[in-house]
């Protein structure tokens, strides 16, 4: 068992960061000079807003605006979540470069979270996957609840692997496998994997841990080292999950870098800039920073980018 040379990091704090953001809804402003900063830090893969209803999904109601305020970086991919054909004709509209559609391994959890079985969640997705290979847009899919679910626990690895497997058959290039409410540890993510991996090839997948329990470095450790090179994570560790009692944010993107460094795999992304990206977003939402590097680098003030030497200008 080896570890990778270079991880890819897949920011997710624009959309999976910001869309539960209790209180009132996030200027459009803050959200587009939080993709830029990103970007600038060198995250060239950043899921920005979500195309669905603002009924259901307030934080993501001006995803076209989002779209449209970001200055496109050239060699960075800029996603959106789609959960269906009106969502991806207006991404398509908006110009974006991927989108997403995202299934459940728990038959509970699907029905909480999108009123539908698994099946039919997959079968929802299959005009999506038709319209964006006639475009020429890929799709990511997600799996979420890969080790537990909140209603009914322990989920089989092997469920896990056939919702991925079908995923990929219908279309997604890469599959990011969701421990949702975070209560993974290193052999039960190796277990997932190694079930996924029968029916996906490793290369096509990707790991996206929530750190409630605090296992999420050790989790992403133990699936590297069976091949995971692509990372989902969440500057300043924001997020979290609606339908999951407690269930924290993804895992910051900061103390991921962090670790990556340390062992000397590549990213591309500068960590003070991510850090001042981080410092820079719990100020506007007035909200602990949740990376420990975060606040490490950042102090004891949760990061005032005016006490630090930022490479931005406020």
């Amino acid at each position: 068992m080896t570890l990778p040379k270079h991880v890819r990091l897949v920011e997710m704090g624009p959309r999976d960061g910001l869309q539960n953001e209790p209180g009132p809804v996030i200027a459009t402003a803050v959200k587009t000079e939080l993709i830029e900063r990103l970007a600038t830090a060198g995250l060239s893969h950043i899921e920005a807003a979500s195309f669905v209803s603002p009924k259901w999904v307030p934080q993501m109601g001006d995803a076209a605006e989002v779209m449209a305020g970001i200055e496109r970086r050239p060699g960075v991919r800029y996603s959106v979540l789609t959960p269906n054909l009106r969502g991806f004709e207006n991404a398509l509209a908006a110009g974006v470069d991927e989108v997403a559609v995202f299934a459940a391994a728990s038959e509970s959890f699907s029905q909480k979270n999108i009123n539908c079985s698994i099946a039919e969640s997959l079968e929802r997705f299959r005009p999506v996957m038709e319209a964006a290979r006639k475009e020429g847009i890929a799709v990511r899919g997600y799996v979420s609840t890969v080790i537990d679910c909140p209603y009914e626990g322990s989920i089989s690895p092997g469920q896990v692997a056939v919702v991925a497997r079908d995923l990929a058959a219908l279309g997604c290039h890469e599959i990011s496998l969701g421990d949702t409410i975070g209560t993974g540890t290193p052999l039960k993510a190796k277990r997932m994997l190694e079930a996924v991996a029968r029916e996906v090839p490793m290369e096509r997948l990707a790991a996206h841990f929530h750190d409630t329990y605090g296992q999420a470095l050790a989790n992403l450790y133990a699936v590297m080292e069976e091949g995971i090179a692509v990372i989902d994570a969440s500057v300043a560790g924001l997020g979290g999950c609606p339908y999951a009692r407690g269930a924290s944010g993804n895992v910051a993107t900061e103390d991921v870098l962090y670790m990556l460094n340390g062992l000397g795999i590549e990213t591309g992304v500068d960590l003070e800039k991510l850090v001042d990206a981080g410092a820079w977003i719990t100020c506007q939402l007035k909200r602990r920073n949740g990376s420990k590097v975060g606040q490490a680098l950042a102090g004891p003030d949760n990061g005032n980018v005016q006490k630090r030497k930022s490479h931005d200008q406020d």
